[in-house]
């Protein structure tokens, strides 16, 4: 296993650092912006202002600001009177002509702009009270409701809210790029963690992934690198036991085909013909068991070129065998094995259907060949069993007309160690299909 770096750290230690980043920098976003700008000015109406929206039903003010009015049943609640709000008051009710007792402040007053006036703002208003928003004001009507005067009625935002957008606008653009590292720095093992198993699927003998991220991470990645290592020794040691059962049996074989001269005529041919059909089993199964420890050379190829290699070479031995117009579809994978699962499927469709048909395409993201022929086709429940290895579908013990049963289940070992599958199906107009499946290489 390999030893831990000192730089890795948990991933529940990484997800909390990003939480305490984030506050951070929020909050240092928040502050320097809070610093940097001027406090929200008051909004001021004046007397006059008021004034008119109550006989105009709404004004706006010489700073922009906006006066509505609305019916009530009821009068604003009242603050505690003081001396400016009775001023305020007293000089409302001298302009509109009311009693005093007919006006309710809910907003304290005052004579004067504190913060951030401009001289000519003050000249302009301090002649007269003003209020600061926000307020309400009720003047009682007639029969008995109240006309209500309020800042507002627009859709635009005040200084303040607009600060807080600033903070919350400042801060995404602040976070976002450090978010977006943080969560490449966390999914990049991860991400390489699956393209090593996918990459299993296809070759056992895919070199060992390199452990790098969190502490977790790293974990996993030597686990896998364990598993794909026993594997790899697990698969080398089946296929050796096969080669060499398959060698071993060489010598009894040898054996009988001597003792069976002694057997009468009529019986020695047919354990002649036993006998040369298990050397033939035995020969194809250390061929199969050599072809699967060669170690595969993987290139990118055009599977359509191959396609049309493969159905030339069957058409120049006098097979009726053919490939229509492909797409231009590469692959990554050995020519070798993908060109032996070409001949397999071909050769059969040519065995038992007696022509060959082929074309390449792409569907759903896979380069996909499929190979027709005219014959009986395949019970449906005998479609998953044709790939088992010496099963025969052709029930003669004649290897010249029912092979040896190796050649689909050869075929589908090698596209599954390329990541894809060889599949059998019946056509709708009669005969088979065999369709074998690819990945498109990625680049």
């Amino acid at each position: 296993m390999s030893a831990r770096r000192p730089w890795a750290t948990s991933l529940f230690a990484q997800v909390v650092l990003l939480v305490i980043a984030t506050l951070a920098a929020t909050q240092l976003a928040a502050f320097i912006i809070i610093l940097r700008l001027p406090p929200p000015e008051l909004e001021i109406y004046t007397l006059a202002d008021v004034a008119q929206a109550i006989r105009l039903d709404s004004a706006t003010t010489h700073e922009g600001n906006r006066l509505t009015t609305r019916m009530s049943d009821k009068a604003p609640a009242s603050d505690t009177q003081g001396f400016r709000r009775r001023a305020f008051r007293n000089e409302l009710a001298r302009t509109l002509s009311v009693a005093e007792s007919d006006i309710v402040i809910s907003q304290p007053i005052t004579r004067i702009l504190i913060l951030h006036s401009s001289t000519a703002r003050r000249v302009a208003i301090e002649d007269q009270p003003i209020l600061y928003g926000p307020f309400s004001l009720g003047v009682r009507q007639r029969n008995g409701r109240w006309l209500v005067v309020q800042p507002g009625g627009g859709i635009g935002i005040d200084a303040w809210q607009q600060r807080l957008l600033l903070v919350f606008a400042v801060t995404a653009l602040v976070l976002a790029p450090l978010a977006w590292w943080f969560a490449r720095l966390l999914a990049a093992p991860i991400a390489a963690l699956a393209a090593g198993a996918e990459r299993l699927g296809r070759d056992p003998r895919a070199p060992p992934l390199e452990p790098r991220g969190s502490a977790e991470v790293i974990a996993a990645v030597n686990a896998f690198n364990e598993m794909q290592e026993r594997l790899r020794r697990h698969v080398e040691y089946r296929t050796t036991l096969v080669g060499a059962i398959a060698h071993d049996l060489r010598t009894p074989l040898t054996r009988l085909r001597f003792r069976i001269e002694a057997v009468p005529e009529g019986l020695r041919e047919k354990l002649a013909g036993d006998i040369d059909e298990m050397e033939a089993m035995v020969s194809a199964t250390m061929e199969f068991a050599r072809e699967s420890a060669k170690p595969r050379v993987h290139g990118k190829l055009e599977i359509a070129s191959l396609v049309e290699t493969v159905m030339d070479e069957a058409e120049e031995t006098g097979a009726d065998a053919a490939a229509s117009n492909a797409e231009r579809l590469v692959v990554d994978g050995d020519p070798m094995g993908l060109k032996r699962v070409l001949e397999n499927l071909v050769n059969n469709a040519l065995k038992f259907g007696g022509r060959a048909r082929a074309r390449a395409l792409t569907r759903d993201g896979m380069a996909i060949v499929e190979v027709d022929d005219d014959g009986p086709g395949i019970p449906p429940e005998q479609m998953e069993r044709a790939f088992e290895p010496f099963h025969r579908l052709e029930t003669s013990r004649s290897r010249d007309t029912g092979g040896l049963g190796l050649g689909l289940a050869v075929a589908r070992a090698i596209a599954r160690a390329h990541g894809g599958d060889v599949t059998l199906a019946n056509r709708p107009e009669g005969g088979l299909r065999a369709t074998l499946t690819l990945p498109l290489s990625v680049s």
